[in-house]
């Protein structure tokens, strides 16, 4: 699935199944999307391929680590790699097409908005889960 920044700089394709989503809740993730949350996956890199625009990328990282990467040009969000493992965090409202996705889990419950109402359907973690458990609940079959 192919998808690209508001500008249409920077391109990306996903190949292959798109995993589950999820919806951050963390104070970190609502002010890089100015929103309640932010709807991403995380695919595997050899899964993920970049199209075009790699040199209009720009990085911000916190000293906790948080990394965010955007394009230079519109200030979309981008995906990123993830701390050294092997995946890449995609922010899935850059996807050219929705096909059958579904948002599967909700991270950082516990420090949501207090505006926050969760509407749609998923499990719910009052922080982050374990990386590899939480990679592995998102690209099997069952939402459980």
């Amino acid at each position: 699935m192919h998808g690209k920044c508001l500008c249409g700089q920077v391109e990306f394709e996903i190949v292959g199944a798109i995993p589950k989503l999820y919806q951050c809740h963390c104070s970190l993730c609502r002010k890089l999307g100015g929103s309640s949350s932010n709807t991403a996956t995380i695919v595997g890199i050899e899964h993920f391929r970049w199209f075009a625009g790699q040199e209009y990328i720009s990085t911000w990282v916190k000293d906790t680590g948080f990394r965010s990467d955007f394009c230079s040009k519109c200030g979309s969000p981008v995906p990123n790699p993830l701390r050294s493992a092997p995946y890449y965090w995609v922010p899935v409202g850059l996807l050219d097409e929705e096909g059958q996705l579904a948002i599967a889990a909700h991270l950082f419950v516990g420090s949501k908005a207090s505006w926050d109402v969760i509407a749609s359907p998923g499990k719910q973690f009052e922080t982050m889960p374990e990386l590899s458990e939480f990679v592995e609940f998102l690209h099997s079959d069952t939402h459980a």
